[in-house]
């Protein structure tokens, strides 16, 4: 019975970074579609977000499943509410993706207000706070998942340099005025995908620790 348990368990956890790889992979897309002023890749993440939600679901029915089938306990049922909090950020961070994309096609018919320069660095910290939750998951590294958390204090400062950036180019070209606003949701959606990939790397913790610091945990 433990090692059935044990290989549904490792499925469960195998489809988890399949879902994660899945949206790591949306946003470096979505980064590439509004720099490139990709059309057709930019509507191939927005149609791709489908199979993250699936994936979302089939997590939740395994997860499910190991619950009212195997009645784990302790340390077992923390491995699978833990894969249940962490879909809820991944299938998050995909749609941010497809809002990503959404956003950007509005406006990469027309010339960008400024080279993007910020915009793209800041993405790609979040996307290394990404791939390093799962990471941390798939490796059990718990130093790693704290660093991740560390990490996001980088794409808050870069948050902050777009947006004023933005203020001081509408301020000088009114006429951006709208471009501007664009630009500023695409940010807030990288902002919060660094948010949801704090929110991985601390269920992490809680996997391998028992402890959360939003939680009390018995």
């Amino acid at each position: 019975m433990r090692k059935q348990y044990d290989t549904m368990l490792k499925t469960l956890g195998d489809n988890l970074v399949r879902m994660a790889d899945g949206a790591e992979d949306a946003i470096k897309k979505a980064l590439k579609a509004l720099v490139g002023k990709d059309r057709a890749l930019a509507e191939s993440v927005i149609k791709s977000d489908e199979k993250i939600n699936d994936y979302e679901k089939q997590i939740e029915r395994q997860a499910l499943k190991l619950i009212y089938r195997e009645q784990p306990v302790a340390e077992d049922l923390r491995h699978v509410s833990t894969a249940l909090k962490m879909i809820t950020d991944i299938e998050r961070i995909g749609d941010q993706a497809a809002d990503i994309c959404t956003v950007a096609l509005k406006i990469m018919h027309e010339p960008y207000c400024k080279d993007l320069v910020h915009i793209p660095a800041m993405a790609e910290k979040a996307i290394e706070m990404v791939s390093g939750s799962v990471r941390a998951y798939a490796n059990g590294d718990l130093a790693l998942a704290n660093e991740i958390i560390k990490k996001d204090d980088g794409v808050d400062d870069l948050f902050e340099v777009i947006k004023n950036e933005m203020i001081m180019i509408i301020k000088a070209s009114p006429e951006y005025a709208e471009q501007v606003i664009y630009l500023m949701m695409i940010a807030k959606y990288i902002e919060r995908i660094g948010d949801h990939a704090v929110n991985i790397a601390e269920w992490v913790i809680f996997n391998l620790t028992g402890t959360h610091r939003n939680l009390q945990v018995l």
